[in-house]
């Protein structure tokens, strides 16, 4: 079926609408259903404002899938509770069945996959597209997936669904539009327990990103000696996280 294609990380966003909307807004019963009430509201604001062809909310079906713990095993340990289970506010479960049902009254196609998280769908639904997609997220990492000759945007929900473009990764974090995943690697990210490279903060990741292109660029200038392009102290820190590059 032709025409844009809007994938929502459902996840992502029913959580920012549970910390954005107060508890107090109940059901009849007294219930809260403040995370229901924001999501379908920001859902109500995307169909409206882009007028997508094809709308699909992507589920994780494994929140910390065990192939990510093994290649990092800090990966998400932050949010686990004492019983290894996910760390999330008690009255958020509930609701998430609600909307579930929500999206299956309204005829919303949802899509989650056994032993993957809804990023990993959303990269693939966003990848196998040949044309326009939208990706709806409140999670930076997403900002991977954008290309221009896709075209795929993300709509970031935390800037009240700011259009990210490659030219917008580019103005915000100094490197080539397609360089997020990259970065964030080199650099870490505490919000997913990513440690990144020891030392190695935003302007040096920056800076190895628009050299070199990517983590295995980096690995193979590494291997072979190059000196020319690592910021003063970086080639020596990069050498010490060789393992984590490897598997990151």
């Amino acid at each position: 079926m032709p025409g844009q294609l809007t994938l929502l990380d459902a996840p992502s966003l029913w959580y920012r609408a549970f910390h954005g909307v107060p508890e107090s807004v109940t059901a009849p019963d007294g219930s809260p259903v403040n995370a229901v009430r924001g999501t379908i509201d920001l859902v109500a604001r995307i169909v409206r404002d882009t007028r997508p062809a094809r709308l699909v909310a992507c589920l994780d079906n494994d929140w910390r899938p065990a192939f990510r713990v093994a290649a990092v095993p800090s990966y998400k340990t932050h949010r686990l509770t004492e019983h290894g289970a996910e760390a999330e506010p008690e009255s958020l479960a509930p609701q998430v069945a609600v909307l579930l049902e929500v999206f299956a009254a309204v005829g919303l196609a949802v899509v989650g996959v056994d032993g993957y998280e809804a990023d990993d769908v959303l990269g693939t639904l966003s990848a196998r597209e040949t044309g326009a997609v939208d990706v709806v997220t409140g999670d930076r990492d997403l900002f991977q997936l954008i290309r221009d000759d896709g075209p795929v945007r993300v709509l970031y929900a935390v800037e009240k669904l700011a259009p990210y473009t490659e030219g917008t990764v580019a103005a915000k974090y100094g490197i080539p539009g397609t360089g997020y995943a990259e970065f964030a690697v080199l650099r870490g990210d505490p919000s997913d327990g990513l440690p990144g490279v020891k030392g190695v903060g935003a302007k040096t990741a920056a800076a190895l990103v628009t050299r070199f292109g990517t983590v295995e660029a980096i690995v193979a200038a590494l291997d072979d000696g190059t000196q020319d392009g690592f910021p003063a102290g970086a080639r020596a820190k990069l050498e010490a996280a060789r393992d984590y590059l490897d598997v990151a």
